[in-house]
C-alpha cells in the first residue's frame, strides 16, 4: 500500500497539481510554477504545498523592483546596440519580455586556504653599451627594470557571503551570475502576497548540485581575494587549497525579466536576461557571418569608391 501511494503521489508530481482558483472556482493545474492566473477572472493563485527534499519551500524572497517598463527600455536598448547579431534577437517582440522569480540558494561559509606563489620585487640597474652615431662608436648607458622572485606560503581565512546560485535548470547559473549582484538588505521573508500575480519558478535543481555551485562561487571569490591579498609589484604560480566550515544555504527566489527566442524549431532557444532589482542586463550577442560579410564587402567597396575617387 506504500508503494502505491508513493508511486501515486510521484505521478501527481509529473502531471502537475490541482489548484481551486480562489475567485471564481476554476480547477488550475501547476507543473513547473507555483503561481498562475485564472483564464476567466484573472484572479492569481499561489499554491503552498509541502516541502519536499527536492523543492524546499523559500525562506527569503528578493522583490521586483524593477518595472515592467523599465525593463522594455533596458532590452530596447540592447537592441539598438544590435547590428551583426543574429535577426531573431535582434527583431524579438518585446511583448514576450516576463517577469518571473527564480529559484535560487543564497550561500554563506567561513573559507580558510593555505596558498603558496612567487613574489615579485622590482628594482631597476644601469647598464652601459656602445652604438654608432654618425660613424663613430659612443658609449651611452640606459635603464633597466629586473624583477626578483621569491617564493611565499601562508594561510587566509575570510567570509564567503552573498553569494547567489541558480537552482533553476531554465536559467543557467553562468546568465544569472552576468546580471548579479543583487542587493540582499532588500530580502524579505517568504509570503504568498509578495509573489502572487508573478511567474514563481519550482526548483528543478537539487540541493547537491546547487551547494556544489555554491562552493565553485566561493573558491572563485577566494582566488579573487588572494589575488588582490599577494604583496610586492607582481606574482605568479599562485596555488591554493581551500576548505570550508560553519556552512549555510537558504532556497530564496530572485526576481529576473526573460526575453527568450528560439530562432529556429530545433535550435536551442536564447535569452536576455535583466534583474529584476537592478536592470542589470545580459544577453548572447552572437555575431551573423552573413552580416559581417555584408559590412565587410560594403567597406571595401567605400574604399575602392573612393580611392578611384582620389586617383582621377
Amino acid at each position: 500500500m506504500e508503494r502505491m501511494v508513493a508511486e501515486t503521489a510521484a505521478a501527481a508530481r509529473e502531471a502537475g497539481v490541482a489548484l481551486q482558483c480562489q475567485e471564481c472556482g476554476a480547477q488550475l493545474t501547476f507543473d513547473r510554477y507555483r503561481t498562475t492566473v485564472c483564464p476567466y477572472c484573472a484572479c492569481p493563485s499561489v499554491i503552498e504545498r509541502p516541502a519536499t527534499a527536492d523543492r524546499p519551500n523559500p525562506t527569503f524572497v528578493l522583490p521586483f523592483t524593477v518595472t515592467r517598463a523599465h525593463a522594455e527600455q533596458a532590452v530596447r536598448r540592447w537592441q539598438s546596440r544590435l547590428r551583426l547579431v543574429r535577426r531573431s534577437l535582434g527583431r524579438a517582440t518585446i511583448e514576450e519580455l516576463k517577469g518571473v522569480y527564480v529559484p535560487a540558494y543564497l550561500y554563506s561559509a567561513v573559507v580558510s586556504s593555505r596558498y603558496s606563489a612567487q613574489i615579485g620585487e622590482n628594482y631597476t640597474v644601469v647598464e652601459t653599451y656602445t652604438t654608432r652615431v654618425n660613424g663613430k662608436t659612443v658609449t651611452r648607458t640606459r635603464t633597466r627594470t629586473r624583477t626578483e622572485w621569491r617564493p611565499l606560503e601562508g594561510e587566509h581565512a575570510a567570509y564567503a557571503t552573498d553569494l547567489v546560485v541558480t537552482a533553476s535548470r531554465g536559467l543557467p547559473n553562468d546568465e544569472l551570475e552576468r546580471v548579479e549582484p543583487f542587493d540582499l538588505r532588500a530580502l524579505r521573508r517568504y509570503g504568498a502576497p509578495l509573489v502572487s500575480g508573478w511567474l514563481v519558478e519550482e526548483p528543478s535543481l537539487d540541493l547537491r548540485a546547487c551547494t556544489a555551485l555554491a562552493r565553485q562561487e566561493a573558491e572563485q571569490q577566494e582566488a579573487d581575494r588572494l589575488r588582490a591579498f599577494m604583496p610586492g609589484d607582481s606574482f605568479r604560480d599562485l596555488r591554493f587549497a581551500m576548505s570550508v566550515r560553519d556552512e549555510a544555504i537558504e532556497p530564496a527566489l530572485v526576481p529576473v525579466w526573460v526575453l527568450a527566442v528560439r530562432p529556429r524549431p530545433q535550435a536551442p532557444p536564447m535569452r536576455v536576461v535583466v534583474n529584476g532589482q537592478t536592470a542589470a542586463l545580459w544577453g548572447p550577442e552572437r555575431l551573423s557571418p552573413i552580416k559581417i560579410a555584408l559590412w565587410l564587402l560594403a567597406a571595401t567597396a567605400l574604399v575602392a569608391l573612393v580611392a578611384w575617387g582620389l586617383g582621377r
